[in-house]
């Protein structure tokens, strides 16, 4: 078994901590140190950061993308994508998502993290189904909840529709932290124990 750390200091640490305020020039200081860690990927796109971009920083998140592949080459770039969302705030056309998942790889992206927030396989299938037309790794989401209508079976069918689609791997995202150790262990030993699968858990310490 293989174990890999995915350091999320350029994408999800400052957009949870200062509203995705962290600019280029920031980020550039500290790549070749990064770099040289060994990470099994660094998280540096997607999520707010390209809305945050544009509409805070005044900068070009493609150009973001690019600069940050030349600092860092030894390691996979990773990024959070809202599935057919992409990294806006609405649905966007098939041909749309296939486009924007091309250009991301050209210029620099190696894991897509693809993730709907109601947990519809439906809503990341063109997603999934591009990254993995243009050669890049295709992350699977469980976007992590807990409710009457959300069981083990739950995470264990959406693993199952995840897979038929075509993934790489698949992600636990408990993006509110509120997974326990006891939940976590039953959860990945149940899913391990049916599907030969890479997984990686994702968790936020919401109260610090």
């Amino acid at each position: 078994m293989t174990i890999a750390i995915t350091d999320v200091v350029l994408r999800d640490a400052h957009q949870s901590l200062f509203a995705t305020r962290l600019r280029l020039d920031d980020m550039l200081p500290i790549a070749a140190q990064l770099d040289d860690v060994g990470y099994g990927s660094l998280e540096c796109w997607g999520g707010a950061t390209f809305d945050a971009c544009i509409r805070f920083l005044g900068e070009d998140p493609w150009l973001r993308l690019r600069e940050l592949k030349k600092a860092m080459p030894k390691t996979p770039l990773q990024m959070l994508l809202r599935g057919q969302n992409l990294l806006g705030y609405r649905h966007y056309a098939d041909d749309v998502v296939e486009r924007f998942v091309e250009r991301a790889v050209k210029n620099g992206m190696d894991v897509f993290r693809v993730f709907d927030a109601m947990n519809d396989p439906r809503n990341m299938k063109a997603a999934l189904q591009a990254v993995r037309s243009h050669g890049a790794h295709a992350q699977g989401t469980l976007s992590y909840t807990t409710s009457p209508a959300h069981t083990l079976q739950t995470w264990l069918d959406l693993t199952e529709q995840l897979l038929e689609t075509g993934v790489d791997s698949i992600a636990i995202k408990d993006m509110s932290g509120i997974l326990t150790p006891m939940a976590a262990y039953e959860l990945v030993s149940e899913i391990k124990k049916r599907y030969d699968v890479r997984l990686h858990l994702h968790c936020h310490a919401t109260t610090g």
